[in-house]
């Protein structure tokens, strides 16, 4: 395999890293999704700091901040300016979690953690690409997906494990695999006054690959329908009374958003139901790739 020398975006975190692909594939898609936008109160302590095209969610507390994703790495300092708009400050962040290691969602969490200081967590299989950086074997897309920078301070995580910052914030991590083997999901729950919400932070679990990657059989990625299986039936049975998802479009986050600024009510963020109907939508996704794949091989 052949290594070449990337430098990273960022002159905070270190200058450069070894990363074990042949390339640095193009990003058509950064300039969209690190289009501004102006962050926004979800639900109690729970806000929408990350660029329009991808999210990262701050959940707020007297003692200490956590902060979901970071983007790409130039969403780093979108989200640095966003969390202070609100009104906090980065270096309350104490901890960093993830949902999956791309780029679009991890590309950022570098440089914030220098900014911060935070510990960042993240399942055994992530955690293993965020400390060395690159992109990691298994992975449905390696050989196409952009490397990542190497992460410091990073703690591995079991399913179901709660991280706890200060006496207001209680995160738990639902290991929801398939889109990458270390895929992560996050709930919590929010509180305005008396009322109180299920808050659910769902990865993807689209099946995009690289080319020549068949989920129908993988030697590079052997359990990942049985990982996909697993991560719906999370999706099936979490209390969920608010959902989002790591590109915001898939929850309807914008459409809801706009029905909330002209007066809808019931609150349009909150919709029991949006979980299972994720998962719904990402069987479907799943069963027509698996369709497409065997039509190729009776192609052949």
């Amino acid at each position: 395999m052949k290594f070449i020398l990337v430098c990273t975006v960022l002159a905070v975190v270190a200058p450069c890293l070894l990363f074990g692909q042949s390339g640095t594939p193009p990003c058509s898609q950064c300039a969209v999704w690190n289009a501004p936008q102006k962050p926004f109160r979800i639900f109690g302590n729970t806000y929408y700091v990350g660029p329009h095209g991808l999210s990262s969610i701050l959940i707020t507390s007297n003692t200490g901040h956590v902060l979901i994703d970071g983007g790409i790495p130039e969403s780093a300092a979108v989200i640095e300016s966003n969390i202070r708009t609100l009104g906090f400050r980065v270096q309350d962040v104490k901890l960093i979690v993830n949902s999956h290691v791309h780029f679009d969602h991890a590309g950022g969490i570098a440089a914030l953690q220098h900014l911060s200081g935070a510990m960042v967590a993240a399942s055994p299989w992530s955690a293993a690409v965020l400390r060395h950086g690159g992109v990691g074997k298994g992975d449905p897309q390696y050989g196409e997906v952009r490397p990542i920078a190497a992460v410091k301070n990073v703690q591995e995580l079991h399913d179901g494990q709660n991280f706890r910052v200060g006496k207001e914030i209680l995160i738990t991590a639902h290991l929801t695999p398939g889109h990458t083997p270390g895929g992560t999901s996050w709930t919590w729950k929010s509180c305005e006054g008396d009322v109180c919400r299920q808050i659910v932070f769902a990865d993807s679990l689209n099946p995009v690959s690289a080319k020549g990657f068949r989920f129908t059989h993988s030697d590079s990625y052997p359990t990942v329908l049985q990982d996909f299986d697993k991560s719906f039936a999370f999706l099936d049975v979490v209390p969920c009374e608010i959902l989002i998802t790591v590109h915001p479009e898939n929850s309807r986050l914008w459409d809801r958003l706009g029905e909330r600024e002209r007066g809808a009510t019931p609150d349009p963020f909150v919709d029991p139901t949006a979980c299972q109907h994720l998962a719904e939508q990402s069987r479907a996704s799943l069963r027509e790739r698996l369709a497409d794949e065997e039509k190729a091989v009776s192609a052949r």
